[in-house]
């Protein structure tokens, strides 16, 4: 599996690509392409292009949950797709994997939409839709998590904002918030948005669903932003415990949890760009 870093907050040194607060991956296995999540512009796309990605080729598109940084790059690679079409340009059309309440509208103080700008009706038309509360397989080794249950005290207590479920507005837990997981011969490497549903949480449900304990990688954002002590804590004690091959922490976690987390674990720089394999 190969997993290549399409936007990230950050870039890598003497590497010119586009950067911004969103998270975007492409993720190659068994023939099969994978874009996780597709930040928040066409910056991703751009990205793809100066290191000669093809998005019009790919099998899946997995979105992590529903958020602006997460999302809100679905019109422009509708556009991409609308070009290409135009263009008599072959292009397939991949199977967009999330769990059902990724869609739904969101607001936050004054911003009247942090959600999806696009409804499932929308999307069914440039997607075969899947959306799931279950895991679903996209190859033989790696599986979208689905819902995440959730095993520990100190994450994912606090709201973010309001959601319209069911057309009934309520706080907004994100518990469309999910993973993915890649089975390796050497253990698991765990792939996150932005771990709103809890890191530790997401790792659990992920050796649960995978029958496998070993943990060889976790890449992707821990939602570490300015954490309760409670919460650092318990990660902290929690990775200690787990003693993961590396950690790729980024996007949603801030330099203080990082320092705290590189005492336990072997934390990894990461920037647009990067490619990863397992």
């Amino acid at each position: 599996m190969k997993l290549t870093v399409l936007i990230d907050n950050n870039t890598l040194i003497d590497r010119y690509f586009l950067g911004e607060p969103g998270v975007s991956y492409l993720i190659e296995d068994e023939g099969k392409k994978i874009l996780f999540d597709v930040g928040y512009s066409d910056a991703f796309i751009k990205n793809a292009r100066k290191i000669s990605i093809d998005l019009l080729d790919v099998d899946f598109v997995a979105l992590s949950h529903g958020h602006l940084d997460h999302s809100w790059g679905l019109i422009p690679l509708i556009r991409l797709y609308t070009e290409g079409m135009i263009e008599n340009l072959q292009a397939k059309k991949p199977t967009l994997v999330t769990h059902p309440l990724a869609l739904s509208s969101r607001r936050i103080g004054d911003l009247p939409e942090i959600g999806s700008l696009l409804p499932e009706d929308k999307l069914s038309g440039y997607f075969n839709m899947e959306l799931s509360r279950e895991p679903v397989n996209l190859t033989e080794r790696l599986v979208f998590l689905g819902e995440i249950e959730q095993t520990n005290e100190f994450e994912a207590k606090t709201p973010i904002g309001r959601i319209m479920d069911n057309k009934i507005e309520k706080d907004d837990f994100i518990v469309d918030d999910s993973a993915l997981a890649y089975k390796s011969s050497a253990g698991l490497v765990i792939i996150t948005g932005c771990s709103h549903a809890g890191i530790c949480n997401i790792v659990e449900y992920a050796r649960k669903v995978c029958k496998d304990e070993r943990v060889v990688d976790i890449v992707g954002g821990f939602h570490l932003l300015d954490p309760s002590d409670e919460q650092l804590e318990g990660t902290v004690r929690y990775m200690e415990s787990l003693c993961p091959g590396s950690v790729h922490a980024c996007h949603c976690t801030d330099l203080k949890s990082k320092i705290a987390l590189s005492k336990v674990v072997d934390l990894k720089e990461v920037g647009v760009g990067m490619m990863l394999k397992y």
